[in-house]
Parts: structure tokens; C-alpha cells; sequence
């Protein structure tokens, strides 16, 4: 049987990337998957590929009256929502003296609101049921500070606090909420950064797989005691301080 055999999941931005190595590894697995995004060629396409188990669904997380819909639909089709993976985001940067205005209010409408949205829209279906695991993707960023990246490091921070908040609210009714730290994943949004950029201690990169395994430990009953928790996925990256070779 599988590990979160019988569980119906949602998760964002599952066309490409980390979301869609998270659907992949949910359905292997045994849940009923709902994979939402704006690409809508591209979930479909993993959508009609994971089979009868999987689905595809457009969500604009900026959108409170989509994510609601999206939850109503999947409450009517596969009878509850189980799980949440708030994956969807979006990166940008400048320097502090010229980021944009709109370029500010964009990532935080995305990775900050979006996520929120999300785990309003799921309350209510996971209170009546007793159970539930919220699953946000944070970053390591989210731990630390990056010049360029204000709006990024400031949403994913707030992430990380809004998992605490909503996890000790949900707690009494049987729902968990932990936040997830990748660190550097070679996915479309770090295309264009370098292997080296930074060192990491295992001395590689890490890959959706490696996110995706996090990903489906939260989800499963294997997690049943953690919540309010985060959970770092960066090969040592955070906990080392770049020094000369002795």
C-alpha cells in the first residue's frame, strides 16, 4: 500500500518544476492528486500522463474566488481535501534603490497572499473532517538575507511565520502546517543561476526529487506529530560559513 494511500491532494504550480515532481511522487504513492497553475498545456499534459488518479484544475493563487472554487470541486469530486502543497511562486530581484513598485507588490500577492489564500480556502473542509497536512514552501531564504532578492527573502520569511500561526490555530481540530526550506533546486526559476553560486556542503545541487521526498513525508501519517515546524532541504547550505581550505 502506498504512503498516503487514499488521501486527496492539491498542489499549486504543479506544471513544471517542484510542484510537478510533488504530484508525481503524491500519485506513485497512492493520492488523488489535483495539480493546479496558469501553464495550462503543461498540466494538462502531466495531468493526463499521472492517469485517472490525477487532474488538472487553472488556479491563479492571487485569486480568493478561484482557490475557493478549486476546493469546492474537489471536495464534490473525490470527497474531502487531505492534503495542501502551497508550491506555487515566483521570483524576481533588483537592487533595493530601484525595485519596482508593481515588481514588490507582485511577489508578495504570489508567494505570500497566494499561500495564505490557499490554506483559507482548505480550513473549512479539513475542520469538518478532523484532519489534514499544509504543506508550505518556503525557502532558505526564508532563513537568511540575499541582496537583490528583497521581495523574494521578505515573502518567504513571512511564510514561515504565517505556518506557525496557522498551525497552532488548526492544531485543536487534528491539521497540521509545516513550512519546507529547499535550498538551491535546479528547476525553470533557477535557470539562470550559476552550480557555484554558492557552496554547499554535499556538494551538489539539490533536485525536485530531493524536495518531493519531504514533500510526501508531510503528506503521509508518517508526519502525525510535527506541525508548526520547518523543515530544511538545502545540503547543509544554511549551517555552513564559507572559509579557506586549511
Amino acid at each position: 500500500m502506498g504512503r498516503v494511500e487514499g488521501k486527496v491532494a492539491i498542489v499549486t504550480g504543479a506544471a513544471r518544476g517542484m510542484g510537478e515532481a510533488d504530484a508525481r511522487r503524491l500519485v506513485a504513492e497512492g493520492a488523488r492528486v489535483v495539480l493546479t497553475d496558469v501553464l495550462d498545456d503543461q498540466g494538462e499534459a502531466v495531468a493526463a500522463e499521472l492517469g485517472e488518479n490525477a487532474r488538472y484544475r487553472r488556479l491563479d493563487v492571487t485569486s480568493p474566488d478561484r482557490w475557493a472554487e478549486v476546493v469546492a470541486e474537489t471536495v464534490t469530486d473525490w470527497g474531502g481535501v487531505d492534503v495542501l502543497v502551497n508550491n506555487a511562486g515566483i521570483a524576481n530581484g533588483a537592487d533595493l534603490a530601484s525595485f519596482r513598485h508593481d515588481k514588490w507588490q507582485q511577489i508578495l500577492d504570489v508567494n505570500l497572499s497566494g499561500t495564505f489564500y490557499g490554506c483559507q480556502a482548505v480550513t473549512t473542509t479539513m475542520i469538518e473532517a478532523g484532519r489534514g497536512s499544509i504543506i508550505n514552501v518556503s525557502s532558505i531564504e526564508g532563513m537568511r538575507g540575499t541582496p537583490w532578492a528583497h521581495g523574494y527573502v521578505s515573502a518567504k520569511w513571512a511564510v514561515r511565520g504565517l505556518t506557525k500561526s496557522v498551525a497552532l490555530e488548526l492544531a485543536p481540530h487534528g491539521i497540521r502546517c509545516n513550512s519546507l526550506h529547499p535550498g538551491l533546486v535546479r528547476t525553470p526559476i533557477t535557470e539562470g543561476i550559476p552550480d557555484d553560486m554558492i557552496p554547499i556542503p554535499l556538494n551538489r545541487l539539490g533536485t525536485v526529487e530531493d524536495v518531493a521526498s519531504f514533500v510526501l513525508f508531510l503528506a503521509s501519517d508518517e508526519s502525525a506529530y510535527a506541525t508548526a515546524t520547518e523543515f530544511v532541504v538545502d545540503g547543509g547550505t544554511i549551517n555552513g560559513i564559507p572559509h579557506k581550505q586549511l
